[in-house]
């Protein structure tokens, strides 16, 4: 741990999530739909730890406290894909300028940005007046928290755990979710930077019996859905994926809707994100019982 101590400010940098997650705890308690992102990728790589997998020099994991001790904001830095941006839970502005203040003189080289705003926006935006550059937005995203399920029209067919026999469809199906959910928002495909899981990554997920196909009445894959397990008593939703041939026949709203209610059933609180350029997506989970949270954005700093 290093801690960079800034105009009434402490800023503990970690190379261990468990360590984090204990110093963190309460914060990250206190709101675990918003901080659903960090939890999940924090426990995620410290079981990996556990099996003995090590983890890329550059990450960190922050807290950030203020001068009576008490926890005002977080952040990661554990993106597996470059430019491995930053993730930023909200913090107050003064928060986030120290926090930009501190990877410049950590000389940590800084392409991109993601998290809550309005924080993102005002670390990018120092950064920017630290080393030059602009920034510009990749993508604007919001979190959704399910309320009361409103069950859609029934699809014929019905939901099926994905095993290690349907590595192949279950790859291809998460490879194509990143070109198209680009596509979908208006973007050229590849113009987002989201991580598609490598050979042991998914295999774990589906030893986990986290993913799951829709299978029509013939018993044939159509769509896909993946959940995160539970996290500080929150599972976030996603990918939510249906081929082109098969869109537009009820299959992803039966499928999330079926998803969340499983979560729901085993006492946890289901979330997702939504791209706000994609009104498609954001009308089936508003019709499923989805409510708004927070506003997140994926920020580049471009010269």
């Amino acid at each position: 741990m290093s801690t960079v101590p800034m105009a009434g400010l402490r800023l503990r940098f970690f190379a261990d999530p468990g360590e984090f997650l204990a110093a963190a705890d309460d914060y990250l308690g206190a709101d675990p739909v918003v901080c659903t992102v960090v939890t999940t990728v924090a426990h995620r790589l410290l079981s990996q730890r556990a099996e003995g997998i090590s983890q890329p020099d550059r990450n960190w994991w922050l807290v950030v406290t203020d001068d009576s001790g008490a926890v005002v904001g977080a952040a990661m830095r554990s993106a597996p894909y470059a430019p491995y941006p930053p993730f930023l839970l909200p913090m107050p502005d003064h928060a986030a300028v120290a926090l930009a203040h501190a990877l410049h003189d950590r000389e940590e080289e800084i392409l991109a940005v993601n998290g809550a705003l309005p924080a993102v926006e005002v670390c990018a935006a120092e950064l920017t007046r630290l080393r030059g550059g602009r920034v510009q937005v990749a993508q604007h995203t919001r979190l959704h928290e399910l309320g009361e399920l409103a069950w859609p029209p029934p699809a014929p067919g019905g939901l099926v755990v994905a095993t290690e026999d349907d590595l192949a469809l279950v790859t291809q199906w998460f490879t194509a979710f990143v070109g198209d959910a680009d596509e979908q928002a208006g973007r050229p495909r590849g113009s987002s930077a989201h991580e598609v899981p490598d050979h042991t990554d998914m295999l774990r997920r589906l030893h986990a019996g986290r993913l799951w196909f829709w299978v029509d009445e013939t018993g044939q894959p159509v769509h896909l859905t993946g959940a995160n397990p539970p996290s500080f008593g929150v599972a976030r939703v996603g990918p939510v994926y249906t081929p082109p041939a098969q869109r537009g026949r009820g299959w992803a709203s039966n499928a999330v809707a079926e998803v969340s209610r499983r979560i729901q059933a085993e006492g946890a609180r289901a979330c997702l994100f939504t791209d706000q350029a994609n009104p498609t997506s954001n009308k089936i989970y508003a019709a499923l019982g989805y409510r708004p949270v927070v506003d997140m954005a994926n920020l580049a700093i471009v010269p």
